[in-house]
């Protein structure tokens, strides 16, 4: 028996999941630019939606709402700073104290390239809503274990509550250094924060 499902639906030869898809990368992309240049407490989903150059119908079939969007923003950013972070690592080698290193120059410079996008992901993102907070928690909790893998050494044992410590030290360390106008140069800042990430020796 002949099937009879519908093919799927498409515009100018683009499947419509394939254009949803493209739509939401768009919302995100301007979600990312619009946040970072009013911050997320001074934007509405009419100027993220005149970014992207979409009408607002199409930010509802992606988010029920701005938090989501900003879920998504955050999740975005992080998982981007995430790749670079881990690219270096594995370029850096064997050595624990190259790798942290390696970890800790792309961190703050990948700040520093994005001054706008670091404070609204380090600094606005906290206190919206329970559901914002949450998904924070658990960016943190799977950076942590992350670069576990990178900078911990052999033995080490898998403790969550020692890489929350570190990973809350080093943003605590990166916040106060955006509050002082990424001052002092990097490299004063690496020199700061390598004794906290070497704490597992």
């Amino acid at each position: 028996m002949a099937s009879t499902k519908s093919p799927p639906r498409t515009y100018r030869g683009v499947p419509h999941d394939e254009r949803r898809a493209q739509r939401r990368g768009q919302l995100i992309a301007a979600g990312i630019t619009v946040y970072g240049e009013r911050g997320y407490r001074h934007a509405t989903v009419k100027a993220v939606c005149e970014a992207a150059g979409l009408t607002e119908r199409y930010f509802y079939e992606s988010f029920a709402n701005s938090e989501e969007l900003l879920i998504a923003c955050f999740r975005t950013v992080t998982e981007n700073v995430m790749v670079e972070i881990r690219t270096a690592a594995s370029a850096a080698g064997a050595g624990r104290p190259d790798r942290v290193r390696a970890v800790l120059r792309t961190y703050l410079a990948a700040l520093q390239r994005e001054p706008r996008s670091a404070r609204v992901f380090l600094v606005e993102i906290r206190g919206v809503s329970r559901a914002v907070d949450k998904a924070l928690d658990l960016a943190l909790r799977a950076i942590g274990s992350d670069l576990a893998r990178f900078v911990a050494p052999p033995d080490a044992s898998d403790d969550p509550l020692l890489q929350a410590g570190v990973v809350g030290g080093v943003i605590h360390i990166a916040l106060r250094w955006i509050e002082d106008g990424y001052q002092p140069d990097i490299e004063s800042v690496i020199a700061s924060a390598l004794p906290l990430m070497l704490v597992r020796a």
